[in-house]
């Protein structure tokens, strides 16, 4: 069985990282979807897709032959959503989410959604771990190791924090 799963991952966390581990429990393979692909350089989306994919096959590397990680933009009409997603992924058979939108999407397209364990919502959440970021706060043990590696890398932090400033 194929499972579906799709995040913003901005950035990916340890709240991702153990419901992805969970849906692997139940799957034999999982896509994992980028959404919001086309989104980078803003404090919402402060990381591009790439860089994304990066976080996710690194801190899932035990797991490379069992996961797919496919970017997707956004179409921004979404009585078209679920058609898009499927053209641009491999057959999957279960869809894993939390979002009401994406659960009614894809329930009204006939397809069975899971709902996931909600891990920490509190502390692993891509808003927090980004303030934290910006403030100069501890984030790093929030993210799988790997993750705060690509960060570091990139030099994540300072650009979140170029992208937060103003020009005043």
């Amino acid at each position: 069985m194929r499972g579906f799963f799709i995040g913003r991952f901005q950035p990916y966390h340890l709240g991702h990282h153990e419901v992805i581990l969970d849906i692997l429990e139940e799957v034999d393979e999982l896509i994992i979807g980028i959404g919001s692909a086309q989104e980078s350089h803003t404090i919402e989306n402060p990381f591009t897709a790439g860089e994304r994919i990066l976080m996710i096959s690194r801190a899932l590397k035990d797991y490379r032959e069992r996961i797919y990680i496919i970017p997707l933009e956004d179409i921004y009409r979404n009585s078209l959503w679920v058609s898009h997603v499927v053209s641009m992924v491999p057959p999957f058979d279960v869809v894993y989410s939390n979002n009401p939108l994406v659960v009614r999407l894809f329930k009204e397209a006939g397809y069975e959604v899971r709902n996931t364990r909600i891990i920490n919502r509190v502390e692993f959440q891509g808003t927090e771990i980004r303030r934290r970021m910006i403030c100069g706060d501890s984030w790093e043990n929030l993210v799988p190791k790997e993750v705060a590696e690509v960060i570091k890398e990139i030099g994540g932090v300072e650009r979140l924090r170029e992208i937060a400033s103003t020009d005043y």
